[in-house]
């Protein structure tokens, strides 16, 4: 459980940091910052798909969809702009370690 749990988080870290970096490239197509911008009010919102005072379930939401909705934002962004935030986010991991 704990290999799956850490390979999750890997991969969420992984989508994050090329988020952030397709998010300052400058070719980055119109859409990508209202959507960032959509993401992170639902994360912050008091709005939830399944409400927080769900034992459990309240969180889930959270936890799932934003990191999937990540995920389906870089499948959508121009091949250019994936491959230069990806040596980007490759270079910063090997200068961190």
């Amino acid at each position: 459980m704990w290999k799956r749990f850490s390979a999750l988080w890997t991969l969420v870290r992984r989508d994050g940091r090329l988020f952030w970096y397709a998010l300052r490239h400058p070719d980055a197509p119109g859409w990508l910052k209202p959507a960032a911008f959509g993401l992170l009010f639902y994360a912050i919102s008091p709005i939830d798909l399944i409400p927080d005072f769900v034992a459990g379930l309240g969180i889930v939401d959270d936890v799932v969809l934003i990191p999937l909705a990540v995920h389906l934002i870089l499948k959508r962004l121009p091949p250019h702009i994936l491959r230069q935030a990806e040596a980007r986010a490759a270079a910063a991991t090997v200068r961190s370690r």
